[in-house]
């Protein structure tokens, strides 16, 4: 009889998603469970809890291992849920010699890290893209985060590794690559000759010529040089979708943040990308309720969602992080938050079904994802196929290929549309 299958999952941000297929092939052939974890707010700490007691249910008898960002931060409470076997650290969850130890808690000092991992997953046979990291850590010090505590300082890997790992992978039949990091734009500051993160795509488009797509993921709007904003608005393998960190859209909140961009810089970013590549699509994370945050400050970051264009919008309700200097900040009520992230959700919402609806009659090329039936443009619209992939029409197409779709109809959330 067969050994149950290692399982991994896989919470918050890309960068987890690529570090657990690391992990996947770290355990291959045991009966164990990971849970990846995330500490971004603390609805995420309480889902990776809700995660490590319903994998316990469904895997009694596996060894039960939770890693990631929130075990990093609270090691001793993770390993004192009766569920868990086992705690590993953040700087050890990609280090064979961890899994291969006994120990219940293997975590290091995060702050001490000073290299990043080269050792990158070979394969993502489950996903249609492939997710590679390219930077981990933080030197900024937002002042509602508490990600450099889970991740420790900014750390880039050599463009070399990453160009032979992004080769291995289009090797192996991906055609879409993401780079990911948490502070991708800082790439390559500590690395010799300090390259910029535009280099790095630079060098990642003429060395793997036979890459098709590059996506990159969350990036600081106020570190785009002039360099990356002319890969990104003039070059088309590399998606039109950026991801913004612009938080809020009062610059008294951005100041109480420590953020390092004004109000008028974000929206005059997005409007210099929009008129050198008008196809581009912009997303960005918010967060509602943010200490000290009245109507009228609210209401610029409410109007930041028309005036910015941003039509993936991801909306956090503000909660105090242990030991952030945001969590002495004045706070706001509780029951005021939720209304605000109410309303941002709303405006966000109606902002990308006009966006999705001005998408009908458009031809895209869309990466297919699992079961075939679906995928995702370059604009990272969902687009779901009114001809499923099973058809001749499609060429016996598989996940991970990418099809030529036009764009028949529109929901509020998704596009519909037929091969061509």
């Amino acid at each position: 009889m067969h050994a149950p299958a290692p399982e991994v999952i896989s919470l918050g941000c890309r960068l987890n998603i690529a570090e657990s297929e690391t992990i996947r092939a770290l355990i291959a052939g045991r009966d164990t469970v990971v849970v990846n974890s995330c500490a971004v707010t603390n609805a995420a700490v309480k889902a990776t809890r809700s995660a490590i007691r319903r994998a316990r249910r469904d895997r009694p008898g596996a060894e039960l291992v939770v890693t990631g960002c929130a075990a990093q931060i609270d090691p001793q409470g993770f390993a004192a849920m009766p569920e868990v076997d086992r705690v590993i650290g953040n700087g050890d969850k990609l280090s064979p010699a961890a899994w291969a130890s006994a120990e219940p808690v293997v975590v290091g000092d995060i702050m001490q890290l000073r290299d990043t991992a080269p050792h990158l997953a070979a394969s993502f046979g489950s996903h249609a893209r492939a997710f590679v990291e390219v930077q981990n850590g933080c030197d900024h010090r937002c002042t509602f985060c508490a990600i450099p505590f889970g991740r420790g300082p900014s750390r880039s890997v050599p463009a070399g590794a990453v160009v032979d790992r992004i080769a291995g992978l289009v090797d192996a039949g991906h055609h879409e690559v993401v780079l990911t990091g948490v502070d991708l734009t800082s790439y390559g500051h500590d690395l010799p000759g300090a390259p910029t993160l535009g280099l790095l795509v630079e060098r990642i488009l003429r060395h793997v010529p036979a890459l098709r797509r590059l996506r990159l993921s969350s990036l600081d709007s106020i570190e785009i040089d002039d360099r990356l904003f002319a890969i990104v608005t003039g070059d088309a393998r590399v998606m039109p979708h950026l991801h913004l960190s612009f938080q809020a859209g009062s610059d008294l909140i951005l100041k109480r943040m420590k953020r390092r961009h004004s109000r008028a810089q974000a929206v005059d970013v997005v409007r210099r990308l929009q008129a050198a590549r008008p196809d581009i699509a912009i997303g960005a994370d918010l967060i509602a309720g943010f200490p000290t945050e009245d109507e009228a400050m609210f209401a610029d970051t409410l109007a930041l969602i028309d005036d910015a264009d941003i039509v993936h919008a991801h909306i956090f309700p503000y909660s105090p992080r242990a030991g952030t200097p945001a969590a002495r900040m004045p706070q706001v009520d509780g029951a005021a938050i939720r209304s605000r992230a109410g309303r941002l959700r709303a405006a966000a919402a109606a902002r990308r079904a006009a966006w999705l609806a001005r998408q009908v009659g458009r031809v895209q090329d869309v990466l297919l994802e699992r079961p075939g039936d679906r995928g995702h443009a370059g604009n990272f619209a969902e687009v779901r196929l009114s001809t499923p992939a099973s058809s001749a029409t499609l060429n016996h197409a598989r996940p991970g290929d990418i099809v030529g779709v036009r764009i028949t109809a529109a929901t509020d959330t998704y596009l519909i549309g037929t091969t061509v």
